[in-house]
């Protein structure tokens, strides 16, 4: 059968790098100035939740997958399982999380290929033309294949991890463990909705499947080596940061959640080495290129399933300009709007889409349908009954905050005078 197929190490690796490059994305720079403001224990006790219930639902999708034909994807899945209303939740929350990501990931590609063709070669370009540059290159890079993209994350994945190690060894002899005891657990839980975005690349899952030729052990092995990478780099990240860099103060954590900073800013502020902004700017493009790279993927696919369109000839061409032209449209004119939408995303996108349907989809297909397949993630009902309530709190808090039932600690921090912030932490 094609799923025993052996399968070699190299392409294992590459699956899992680009399991890894997907969650390691531009958000990597904002994740410490999200959940700075409660300490790195707390943080780090609740990344670990969310990585594992990530990790699981990515888990369930594979086990979804090898149910049904190699190629078929998210619309196909749900629609033969949960219907025609779980096809248009799908739909649309695909949509939104793909498209408000990619647009991000465009818009900050652009802003770091324009600074860097101004800075090193001496041709000043607009933002503009820089993310025209970022989206043309890197949609014709997956209009090659899968295979090529594979070959392609691999690279910048590796660069990246050298930039991150370069600004690793730069940093660790300034970490101040008195900043690593800092704690603020009741703030805590409002950073879920945000370490969900952390771990999103389930919308991937469905190209894994051929790209690893339906083998089980091979996707279970680039999905969890893949989500154990980034747990890891973000836990170094995270305890170099807010190691380094204070809540309080001018030029800390609080501050630059106020000012909509990235961590990078804040790191520039706090170590000895003019170099280190140059490393800086490359581990953020790599970061980004990655994450762009392995979202696109999956709705490259997931356009040619629920559209019907063949991936081949005049087929790759509409969907590399589905995807291309709103992408640089929204990504130029209206980045900011789509940045809001990116804060939101986990709380309602990758709680629904990447959480709960994933569930629903194992309960009803192996409980009701009797669906069976080469692969099962043990743990039985106990399990997903256990996410689902995880999944549905976290929409649910997100509900709350989004329609003024509840403060959010962030919101609160924008409100109060950055003065006032500053001391009080």
């Amino acid at each position: 059968m094609e799923q025993q197929q052996p399968i070699s190490r190299g392409n294992i690796f590459s699956a899992m790098f680009l399991v890894a490059g997907t969650c390691i994305g531009g958000g990597m720079l904002a994740l410490p100035v999200a959940t700075g403001v409660s300490g790195f224990i707390p943080s780090l006790s609740i990344m670990a939740v969310c990585w594992l219930a990530m990790t699981l639902t990515a888990l369930f999708l594979v086990e979804v997958s090898l149910w049904f034909e190699e190629g078929a994807h998210v619309i196909t899945m749900t629609q033969k399982i949960l219907g025609p209303i779980g096809k248009a939740v799908s739909w649309f929350l695909y949509l939104f999380i793909c498209y408000a990501s990619i647009v991000a990931y465009t818009a900050g590609g652009g802003i770091q290929i324009a600074s860097a063709l101004g800075h090193y070669l001496g041709l000043p370009i607009s933002k503009e033309i820089g993310a025209l540059i970022f989206v043309v290159f890197f949609t014709f890079v997956i209009y090659l294949g899968s295979r090529f993209v594979g070959k392609v994350n691999t690279i910048l994945f590796v660069a990246m991890i050298a930039a991150y190690l370069g600004l690793v060894v730069v940093g660790i002899d300034e970490i101040h463990p008195t900043l690593l005891s800092y704690q603020k657990w009741n703030v805590s839980l409002f950073a879920v909705p945000f370490l969900l975005t952390a771990f999103s690349f389930q919308t991937m899952v469905p190209s894994l499947t051929p790209y690893l030729k339906s083998h089980p052990n091979a996707l279970r092995w680039a999905i969890i080596g893949g989500t154990s990478i980034a747990f890891v780099i973000y836990a170094i990240w995270q305890s170099l940061i807010l190691g380094i860099i204070p809540v309080g103060g001018h030029n800390g954590l609080a501050a630059a959640l106020i000012k909509g900073e990235p961590a990078t800013q804040c790191l520039h502020q706090h170590v000895i080495g003019t170099w280190i902004c140059t490393v800086a700017e490359f581990f953020a493009f790599f970061a980004i290129a990655t994450s762009f790279l392995g979202m696109t993927l999956g709705l490259f696919d997931f356009l040619a399933d629920g559209l019907s369109i063949k991936k081949e000839g005049i087929g790759k061409v509409l969907l590399s300009i589905l995807i291309a032209v709103p992408t640089l449209l929204f990504a130029v004119k209206f980045e900011r709007i789509f940045l809001v939408a990116l804060e939101t995303s986990g709380g309602f996108g990758d709680s629904i889409l990447n959480g709960m349907l994933p569930i629903l989809m194992i309960w009803i297909g192996r409980y009701w349908m009797n669906l069976k397949g080469p692969f099962k993630v043990p743990g039985g009902k106990p399990l997903l009954a256990i996410l689902f309530l995880f999944f549905t709190c976290t929409l649910f808090l997100e509900i709350l905050i989004q329609g003024g039932w509840i403060a959010s600690p962030y919101e609160e921090y924008h409100l109060h005078d950055l003065e006032t912030l500053i001391h009080e932490v």
